[in-house]
């Protein structure tokens, strides 16, 4: 039996953890009768994607991607556009994507799902050209993104006081939108772009989100007095905010929207800065990667 030729591309700084041990660990438990291993680290921002672009024009047949929704990111177009299998493990602060494909936190456990192969066709989607596959945003989630991209306090924890802290400076702003062909206007905190149920963390803004369903969620935060803080981050990790009244989620696969001045975006956390005007749209089945989804 042939083996398939598999490249492990390691961001070392994702999730703020050490990362010097992954290769041993997966010398230790990848299946060698099924994959020849190989492994790059990044260098820099935009490394991952030059490193999947040129193992997949090498005759790599799976490309790893060991980081966070972010690695992920630079990985994916490259391995979708070459028709390739992406694997992950996950390494980051939250792990979105991962968390939505069933695939374990603990590193031993997310190689064996390695070895099992079980792959499944996902969606992908682009904002203004640029590849999601998790989560995009713009408002508040976005602010943040952008703030906590500079600080070196990487983590659950860190994340959570720099937000507590930006949440109350932050206005709520005002965003039109067209969701296949039907308009909308809306004062927002966050409006989120959910290809995925959660952000990560299992914390969830759409729980019916599927990664397979050929449609985007937009979620409306809703402008609410911080008193009410504690009932959307229980709903959130309750995965209830599809009930919730401070949430409106509109499905489509068409989205713009224009907002009131240029800034902040993110896509799967990474922030960018953008213009008024933003174009959204899903584009099904096209990112084959092994999950532990059934």
């Amino acid at each position: 039996m042939s083996k398939e030729n598999i490249l492990f591309i390691i961001n070392p700084i994702s999730g703020g953890k050490k990362k010097q041990k992954i290769p041993g660990l997966i010398d230790a438990h990848l299946d060698k009768t099924k994959f020849n291993p190989n492994y790059s680290f990044t260098e820099y921002i935009g490394h991952a994607a030059e490193l999947a672009e040129e193992a997949a024009n090498k005759n790599f047949d799976v490309i790893v991607a060991v980081g966070g929704d972010g690695t992920i990111n630079e990985v994916a177009p490259k391995v979708m556009q070459l028709n390739k299998t992406l694997g992950i493990i996950p390494f980051g602060s939250g792990n979105g994507l991962a968390r939505s494909l069933k695939i374990p936190m603990d590193s031993k456990k997310a190689i064996q799902l390695i070895n099992t192969f079980d792959t499944q066709i996902i969606d992908a989607a682009k904002l203004n050209n640029k590849y999601f596959f998790n989560m995009a945003g713009m408002g508040f989630d976005a602010h943040i993104s952008a703030v906590f991209a500079g600080n070196k306090r990487r983590g659950l924890k860190g994340y959570i006081e720099m937000g507590l802290k930006e949440m109350i400076a932050y206005k709520p702003q005002s965003y039109q939108l067209e969701i296949d062909g039907v308009s909308y206007t809306r004062d927002a905190f966050v409006v989120s772009i959910a290809n995925s149920s959660q952000y990560g963390n299992n914390v969830y803004i759409s729980p019916k989100s599927s990664l397979t369903d050929g449609l985007l969620d937009v979620c409306i935060v809703k402008p609410f007095p911080l008193y009410k803080l504690p009932i959307l981050a229980y709903q959130m990790v309750r995965a209830t905010t599809d009930k919730s009244e401070m949430i409106e989620i509109i499905r489509g696969k068409n989205i713009k929207i224009t907002r009131m001045k240029e800034d902040s975006i993110h896509l799967d956390g990474e922030p960018f800065f953008m213009g008024k005007n933003l174009e959204i749209e899903v584009i099904p089945s096209v990112l084959k990667v092994i999950s532990a989804v059934k």
